[in-house]
């Protein structure tokens, strides 16, 4: 496995992957990884021949007093586990060499970013598409994979391919969750330990909605009332938005139906936590393992 920190460097390498004809599958993290990570890189894997990760704590979609300089780091550990996961390369660039003289997009060139985190978070995907477009353009993968867990983001990356003709299949690989359902996140390691055992709420308040879909509940409001009152309850949450948009807009929806995607973010003691759910249960395209262009 080749660690490769310059910009130079890592499109130097491939270029040498293009002319060797080999396919480049591309997971791009902030590291510190947990199982979540890996399972992107597991599902890259089986559709490259050369698969990289890059490592780097993106500044630019951190806003003022959110996470940036607590943000967890263990670089040594991230590369033990890119190693198990069959990682060719792992590209850990600097922030200097990343953002040499390069402008960021408006919130007004990125859809889908207005609602949900883009409220919450101003900046945030402006930040995030700023990167994955930086990231694409010096990698030029084949394949990306990136999680459903960060949904609004995924669809975000989605219609960046899409609108901009990119050669990359974007691929959303399902949330992978601790044993008692939390989602797997690299902020889970802030959280006190009667904080992480209250966390698990977000998770049984999107099983709460998912059950009252299948039972026949259609109402919105209803549901988004359900899981409200649900994460009530624990003293150390904080809700910061409970919503059902349909996936495909991200516009909120007043009536379910196979499309609605309820998504939730909450502050868990100081830590900022989000999370979601399909409804229905139907695999949409792009969602799961499929091309988003599918």
């Amino acid at each position: 496995m080749q660690i490769i920190s310059a910009v130079t460097e890592m499109r130097d390498a491939v270029e040498r992957l293009g002319l060797g004809g080999r396919r480049i599958g591309f997971v791009p993290t902030m590291g510190f990884l947990h199982e979540g990570h890996l399972s992107l890189m597991r599902h890259a894997r089986t559709r490259c021949d050369c698969l990289i990760a890059s490592i780097f704590v993106n500044p630019t979609q951190f806003g003022p007093g959110e996470d940036l300089d607590r943000y967890p780091r263990d670089f040594e550990r991230d590369s033990a586990l890119c190693s198990e996961a069959d990682v060719d390369i792992i590209f850990h660039p600097s922030a200097a060499d990343i953002y040499p003289d390069r402008q960021a997009p408006s919130a007004a060139e990125i859809p889908f970013a207005c609602g949900l985190c883009g409220v919450s978070r101003p900046g945030h995907f402006q930040g995030v598409v700023r990167i994955v477009t930086i990231l694409f353009d010096i990698v030029r993968p084949q394949v990306a994979v990136f999680g459903q867990k960060d949904a609004q983001q995924a669809r975000i990356i989605q219609q960046l391919q899409q609108d901009r003709g990119l050669a990359i299949e974007v691929l959303v690989a399902p949330t992978v969750r601790e044993k008692d359902g939390l989602a797997m996140s690299s902020r889970n390691a802030y959280l006190a330990p009667r904080e992480r055992e209250q966390a698990v709420c977000l998770s049984e308040a999107l099983d709460l909605a998912r059950s009252a879909y299948a039972q026949g509940e259609r109402s919105a409001e209803t549901v988004k009332r359900m899981v409200g009152e649900h994460l009530a309850g624990p003293d150390t949450i904080a809700v910061d938005y409970v919503e059902i948009v349909d996936w495909r807009t991200f516009k909120p929806v007043a009536d379910l139906d196979e499309w609605s995607l309820l998504a939730l973010a909450a502050v868990v003691g100081r830590t900022r936590l989000i999370d979601n759910v399909n409804l229905s249960g139907v695999e949409w395209p792009g969602f799961s393992l499929r091309s988003s262009t599918a």
